[in-house]
């Protein structure tokens, strides 16, 4: 695992775009905060850049960086959830323009597995997460299940968890709104 996390942070740190594991399902990725990086993997993955993409932190810590007037209830969320949660809030910052939705707001989900957890702790900055398939296809559930071509258009591949065969799910969605108001996105 120390060589890949190595490995991918030396691409990200290029601007470069990484296929590698995370929390939910395999994921396609860039610096967040690279304008350039994320226009390509808008490009890889066919797909226009007014449908928003998500980004992963390491730790609740770092929020307030990345989200003008986080509502507090926004840590309890994360703490208490029992399976990964991606959070929309408003009020982006810091971020690559063209990550950010046309109203201001971004994904953030906190990561708690491995490898995605140490690839944000060790790069020091959020890392865009959107599923490793073309735009319109279906996600897939584990990497055996990735299209050839992603593979062939992204910098660097990850090597650890790529054997693993369980069928991977994708995130719960919420919208939090500055005022704590929660919309259910996706379950």
């Amino acid at each position: 695992m120390e060589d890949d996390l190595k490995k991918a942070c030396e691409v990200l740190r290029k601007g470069g775009v990484i296929l590698y594991p995370t929390d939910t399902i395999w994921g396609i990725g860039c610096d967040a905060t690279n304008e350039e990086a994320v226009k390509r993997v808008y490009e890889i993955k066919q797909r226009s850049d007014t449908k928003a993409m998500l980004t992963l932190l390491d730790s609740p810590t770092y929020l307030n960086h990345y989200i003008d007037d986080l509502p507090e209830i926004a840590y309890d969320l994360i703490e208490y959830s029992d399976k990964p949660l991606t959070i929309i809030y408003s009020g982006a910052k810091n971020l690559a323009a063209n990550l950010i939705a046309p109203d201001g707001t971004i994904g953030i989900r906190i990561t708690k597995e491995k490898f995605s957890q140490h690839l944000c702790r060790k790069f020091g900055k959020p890392v865009v997460s959107t599923s490793a398939n073309f735009s319109g296809e279906p996600s897939p559930s584990n990497f055996s299940e990735i299209n050839k071509e992603i593979l062939r258009l992204v910098d660097y591949t990850v090597n650890y968890r790529k054997d693993e065969m369980e069928k991977s799910k994708p995130s719960s969605i919420i919208r939090l709104e500055k005022n704590g108001v929660i919309k259910i996105i996706r379950e």
